[in-house]
């Protein structure tokens, strides 16, 4: 099934669901698991030797990210989207992520320049595209926490997984170019305390892939 976890080092901070969710949510973006693959809650719970009800715990957890439809009688399946729901989630990200980053750009430390700097680094080094989608979460992550607002980047980090494990399928070498070129450009832009230039790269940034989205799905 291409997931993997070691219940015997559980971490004190998680449950059995929680960390079962974490490998299950990990193998969708990654593309282990795909969009249509059904999740057999006896396999899943022979695979880490476990009862079904954290497994269905799991699975309730990662219907409300969206990863996951829950059929009735049926079953689990790893959700699909729609070009319409891709336009959707982008709709939203566009009104919810300049915000973050307008209220974290004043409260930016050195340290979180750093950091951030430190990330677009081990992305330039990174050939697996399943890892670079996790450092690029970590990235824009990374960037708004200074507005400390954990209920919008909580919604936030919903959305770019549910995109994210399409990206891994589409994604070129010259898009991964231009995005970390905006990466930094953004960046560099926060550090100079550029709000109002910061935000509308990070438009740009975020209408590119819904545009690259649209002509893909138009091609099918």
């Amino acid at each position: 099934m291409g997931i993997e976890l070691d219940l015997g080092a559980l971490q004190k901070t998680k449950n059995t669901a929680e960390l079962i969710a974490d490998a299950l949510r990990s193998a969708i973006l990654q593309g282990k698991l795909t969009s249509g693959q059904w999740l057999k809650q006896d396999e899943i719970a022979a695979r880490f030797s476990v009862s079904k009800i954290p497994i269905r715990e799991a699975l309730v957890q990662l219907q409300s990210e969206g990863l996951v439809q829950l059929l009735p009688n049926r079953g689990a399946v790893v959700s699909s989207l729609t070009l319409a729901q891709l336009n959707e989630i982008y709709t939203i990200r566009l009104a919810l992520e300049p915000i973050a980053l307008r209220r974290a750009i004043p409260h930016m430390t050195p340290a979180d320049i750093l950091q951030l700097e430190h990330i677009l680094n081990r992305i330039d080094c990174e050939t697996d595209l399943s890892k670079w989608a996790e450092l690029n979460w970590e990235f824009h992550g990374a960037l708004y926490a200074p507005a400390q607002m954990p209920m919008l980047l909580q919604t936030v980090r919903e959305f770019h997984n549910n995109v994210v494990r399409l990206l891994v399928y589409f994604i070129r070498d010259q898009h991964l170019k231009e995005s970390q070129r905006q990466h930094r450009e953004m960046l560099s832009l926060a550090a100079r305390g550029d709000i109002d230039a910061a935000c509308a790269l990070l438009e740009r940034h975020l209408r590119e892939p819904s545009q690259f989205f649209a002509s893909r799905f138009t091609q099918k």
